[in-house]
């Protein structure tokens, strides 16, 4: 099994130590699908696991969740942070061990989820519940001074509840003079690209362990769409995610690093732990990654 690249004790340091400005922001991969952004003292955390709550789980089925990398550290351990997100159901985006754990040390913690998921949201989570904040697309809501918009993910499809709420989302996230995409797990679809386009996307965070003709992993984009998607919607910054996590449903970044290439679009391939800060994306059009602190 491999280790982060910043990991319990040395990732925590990376995080505390991270300036608290308004001017700049910094961001690690969490692993899966999970990043964590730090912005002036407010942690946001997107669809965090940080559990082997599926390894659990799964250890005495045909499909086994055995994990590729360790944990980067343990929910506890971070302090400040003030909003997660849940894009959708499935437990590597909406972990209860996770955000239970969150909880101890950020009691005030919201999470922002597809408003048709509150209901399952609660009954997975129980007693201990962060605040839930929902949201759709066409609408936008405010936590913690960060800016929320929706857009509809398909996963494998886009589905919907009896009032036409998304299950599956990706998010818009604006503050300061940034905006970033996080795209949930999602297929290309229709109104995708359209609506990202409107929003000045900054940083795609964006899966790449999805179809390929000799074989299909449900829901999700794979190398070469990723980075085409990054580079119809402008971003600025394309990050890969949704590998290196789990043995029977991975990819290599390979595939998407020859696509961004290809189609010339700025790209970063972070590893498990691994920081990258932010240095005025919009005036200097540049980001600066810290290898490895």
């Amino acid at each position: 099994m491999k280790s982060p690249v910043l990991q319990d004790r040395a990732f925590l340091e990376s995080y505390e130590n991270a300036p608290a400005q308004t001017d700049q922001f910094d961001l690690w991969w969490m692993g899966q699908s999970g990043f964590l952004i730090k912005w002036q003292d407010r942690g946001l955390l997107f669809d965090p696991y940080l559990s082997d709550s599926l390894t659990v789980k799964y250890a005495e089925t045909d499909k086994p969740h055995i994990r590729m990398v360790e944990r980067v550290i343990a929910p506890a351990r971070l302090n400040d942070i003030i909003v997660a997100t849940s894009s959708h159901n499935h437990t590597d985006h909406l972990d209860a061990e996770t955000l239970h754990a969150l909880l101890k040390t950020n009691p005030d913690l919201q999470l922002v989820l597809p408003e048709a998921n509150i209901e399952f949201a609660e009954e997975r989570l129980g007693a201990k519940i962060p605040d839930l904040v929902g949201l759709d697309e066409g609408k936008m809501v405010q936590a913690a001074g960060f800016e929320f918009h929706a857009v509809a993910a398909a996963h494998n499809e886009i589905k919907q509840d009896s009032a036409g709420r998304n299950h599956y989302i990706g998010f818009i996230v604006k503050f300061a003079d940034w905006t970033i995409y996080h795209s949930g797990d999602t297929l290309w679809h229709e109104g995708l690209v359209p609506i990202l386009l409107k929003h000045e996307i900054d940083i795609a965070l964006v899966p790449i362990n999805g179809s390929k003709k000799e074989r299909r992993v449900a829901g999700n984009l794979n190398g070469t769409e990723a980075a085409a998607l990054a580079k119809a919607i402008g971003a600025r910054l394309a990050i890969p995610h949704h590998f290196d996590m789990f043995s029977f449903n991975t990819e290599t970044p390979e595939e998407f690093r020859l696509a961004c290439e290809r189609l010339n679009q700025p790209y970063k391939i972070l590893q498990n732990g691994q920081h990258l800060r932010s240095t005025t994306i919009k005036a200097r059009k540049r980001i600066e990654v810290l290898e490895n602190n």
